[in-house]
């Protein structure tokens, strides 16, 4: 079976950098067990764009095709940015689906320059549930500046993603692949952002 994945967010938050982790485990993972595991990572929606919207998609199974996860084909949403998490699982949140946000608000530039609204945390919730998922909600944001970096929210949900998808390996995987990652003098506070989302996410 494929396990799909969409890591949303806008430029700069770590979207790309947490889908090559999630990768980067699952390689891992295949190889130590001698699974035949292929993995597919792509991007979308503009990713070189500091502040625009962001999305990784991640195929992990023994006969990936293509790297873009197919519509109502994500098991899993990992959403930075809340707003970018609708955006995506609109159309992609497979029903029994997880969506995982964090509830810290990015407003995009229409919504700045008032040509559109920004849906409440509740309203989004409320959407994704309609879709037959289930949605959970953790302010990452406030974890990482826990954690000591601001800039530590994607190891803050990969945690989250840790506890409640049912990935194709374990926990430990990921962190090893975390640390695999991330700058060398950035591991521990990374490691800690990592584990406060973890314990905070509520299976």
């Amino acid at each position: 079976m494929t396990y799909n994945l969409i890591i949303a967010g806008v430029g700069g938050q770590g979207s790309i950098l947490a889908s090559r982790v999630v990768a980067d485990a699952a390689i891992k993972a295949g190889v130590e067990t001698g699974e035949s595991l292929k993995v597919r990572v792509g991007e979308t929606f503009g990713a070189a764009m500091r502040g625009g919207s962001v999305a990784s998609h991640v195929r992990i199974g023994p006969d990936v095709g293509g790297p873009l996860v197919p519509k109502r084909g994500a098991q899993a949403i990992l959403a930075l940015e809340p707003l970018e998490g609708l955006r995506v699982g609109v159309p992609y949140l497979a029903p029994g689906g997880v969506a995982i946000l964090n509830t810290s608000e990015i407003m995009p530039m229409e919504v700045k320059i008032g040509a559109a609204k920004y849906p409440t945390i509740e309203e989004i919730k409320e959407a994704l549930s309609r879709l037959g998922g289930k949605v959970y909600l953790i302010n990452a944001t406030d974890l990482a500046i826990q954690a000591g970096n601001a800039k530590t929210v994607s190891a803050v949900m990969l945690g989250a993603l840790a506890k409640l998808s049912k990935l194709p390996f374990n926990v430990e995987k990921m962190k090893e692949a975390l640390k695999g990652r991330v700058p060398q003098t950035t591991i521990e506070v990374n490691e800690k952002a990592f584990q406060l989302g973890f314990e905070a996410a509520l299976a």
